[in-house]
């Protein structure tokens, strides 16, 4: 049995493509010198080809051809849907009886060639950037944008609730920084293997179970931070060994491992699919909305719990952020299926090629045991993070998280804290440094456009460090304890977020670029995990010098580090590789 390709010519610009099965080879003695199909391959497979295509004709235009001697006469009829797909060599026939040889002898010539090139359709610049701005499945994104304005409005209230909540049990930034030690352990160590276990199970019942658990370990926290607000107050060094710490400590790794995973998969794997892999323009406005939301909720989640926090007490204000967690989660659920339904199933398909195939090379080795399974997998995901082409930028980008003071944070807010300020205005504080973010998310894409997209990113964290050295000169100055030097120290860092974000942006795009599409997932998780051991390295010191009066020192670390950043992400830049002239088209 062997494929035939019959070709039917009815003296037009172009002819009908039919895939056949024959039981013959029939010789042809037909000769194309030089031709290109102006169609791309197509791979078909008679038991996948759905109904409505089984009668599909591919038009297909040939340029540059010359018919050197004679044609075949032999006539095939069969039904395209019987292919075979261990067919080899195609044939290529020609129906004789509507082969006319005045029609051959225009086809010969140069007359008849020409007149089919100037009859083919050419889309112009304005209809290709309207169909890449145009996204695969826009009902689909709609109701993404839903879902993760629904979970991250919620995520984002508690990241800034839990600290305040716990800076008012103790005077002392030991037991923040603990807790956020122990989150960013967890997510160095579980990182790489939940990114590696949502590559191979299915999109939906993964993303919906790993939301329930996050809002599970979300609402045991709350219990925790409860508790602790009800029992007698105890000495600060004895806060790490309370049961409730203990489990308030494993409920919060818990919860950043699942939104870890939850964020990954929705900006690096989901996004790509609705908005399409080949329409840039609709994947950078999805990119942009889906950051905006996430900065909007920051606004809105700090700004509302400091509203609540100033009117009621703070047992109160967390019941209310329990009961908030309580009723998101079933629109989060409801929200992630009709994603898939309105993009017709795209999320049910597979990844990558390795996930139908039995093994990869680039696959961790199957074992019976778990915890070598997973060691294998911290293992692959840390070996294939510092094997990317764009590791300099990817770098600079954990070096910003060495910064742990200098930013909206739980450290920043146990500081204000207790230093007095007013909830409200610590809140308003976080929703600037957010908006910031929004603003960010508008002025990198003018600078991309001026500077290209390599500048813009060493712009944005030339600003963010010149800044920032300005706010550490004024806190050193020792004038904090005054209205106006505070005030002015505070706005320090919240311009040097539009810094930041605008380097969270690009540099997105760059690692977008670099890294390759079936490893995403994979090295997304390892770069959260290395960016949170940077974090928690700094947590760690802030452990040890916990009191207020180091905060200097600590500012002093954010800083270095991100001037480190600059310098190393402008030595990458000054000095291009080949392989990064051929990603960025230097």
């Amino acid at each position: 049995m062997a494929m035939g390709v019959v070709i039917t010519a009815h003296g037009q610009p172009s002819a009908a493509l039919h895939l056949i099965q024959t039981r013959s080879v029939l010789s042809s003695c037909l000769r194309l010198r030089h031709s290109n199909l102006l169609c791309a391959p197509i791979c078909l497979n008679s038991h996948a080809v759905p109904p409505r295509l089984e009668a599909f004709n591919l038009r297909c235009s040939f340029t540059n051809t010359d018919v050197l001697e004679c044609v075949a006469t032999e006539e095939v009829y069969e039904d395209t849907t019987c292919l075979d797909s261990n067919c080899s060599v195609p044939v290529v026939h020609l129906k004789s009886d509507t082969l006319e040889t005045e029609a051959l002898n225009l086809l010969v010539g140069d007359t008849y060639v020409d007149t089919i090139l100037t009859a083919l359709p050419v889309l112009s610049e304005e209809e290709q950037n309207t169909i890449a701005a145009t996204p695969a499945h826009p009902a689909g994104l709609y109701a993404l944008y839903g879902s993760c304005l629904a979970g991250n409005l919620v995520e984002q209230l508690w990241n800034f609730a839990w600290p305040v909540a716990l800076a008012l049990i103790h005077p002392s930034l030991l037991p923040v920084a603990a807790m956020g030690f122990f989150a960013k352990l967890a997510v160095i160590a579980g990182g790489p293997l939940v990114g590696k276990l949502m590559d191979n199970f299915p999109r939906v019942p993964a993303y919906n179970c790993l939301t329930i658990v996050q809002a599970a370990a979300q609402l045991l926290s709350v219990g925790m931070i409860i508790q602790a607000h009800t029992v007698n107050p105890i000495p600060v060094s004895s806060v790490l060994v309370q049961p409730w710490f203990v489990i308030l400590a494993i409920a919060m790794a818990v919860e950043r491992l699942s939104g870890l995973a939850l964020g990954v998969a929705m900006e690096r794997d989901w996004v790509v699919l609705l908005a399409g892999t080949n329409r840039p323009i609709a994947l950078a406005q999805a990119n942009a909305i889906l950051r905006r939301i996430d900065l909007l909720c920051e606004i809105v989640g700090a700004s509302l719990f400091g509203i609540f926090l100033s009117k009621y007490e703070s047992v109160t204000c967390l019941k209310l952020a329990a009961s908030l967690m309580i009723w998101s989660l079933p629109v989060v659920v409801f929200l992630t299926h009709l994603t898939n339904k309105l993009s017709a199933g795209v999320l049910d398909r597979a990844r990558c090629p390795q996930t139908c195939c039995g093994s990869s090379a680039g696959s961790v080795p199957e074992t019976t045991n778990i915890l070598a399974a997973s060691i294998e997998a911290i293992k692959h995901g840390w070996s294939e993070y510092i094997q990317q082409p764009v590791l300099p930028a990817s770098l600079a980008y954990v070096l910003l998280y060495f910064n742990v003071v200098l930013a909206p944070g739980g450290l920043m807010t146990a500081f204000l804290t207790q230093r007095g300020l007013n909830p409200t205005i610590i809140g308003g504080f976080s929703g600037l440094c957010a908006l910031m973010g929004v603003a960010a998310t508008f002025v990198s894409t003018k600078m991309v456009e001026r500077l290209g997209i390599l500048k813009a990113g060493a712009a944005g964290l030339i600003f963010q460090a010149s800044l920032l050295t300005v706010a550490v000169a004024v806190y050193m100055s020792g004038s904090l304890s005054q209205k106006v030097p505070l005030v002015f120290f505070l706005c320090l860092i919240v311009l040097s977020r539009l810094g930041h974000k605008s380097y969270d942006v690009v540099g997105a795009q760059i690692l977008q670029t670099g890294i390759p599409a079936s490893k995403v997932n994979l090295i997304g998780t390892t770069e959260v995990a290395v960016a949170s051991l940077a974090e928690s390295v700094m947590l760690g010191v802030a452990i040890i010098a916990n009191d207020t009066s180091h905060f200097g020192f600590l500012a002093m670390l954010s800083l270095l580090s991100v001037v480190g950043a600059a310098c190393l992400y402008c030595r990458w830049l000054k000095s291009p590789t080949d392989t990064q002239r051929s990603l960025f088209a230097l």
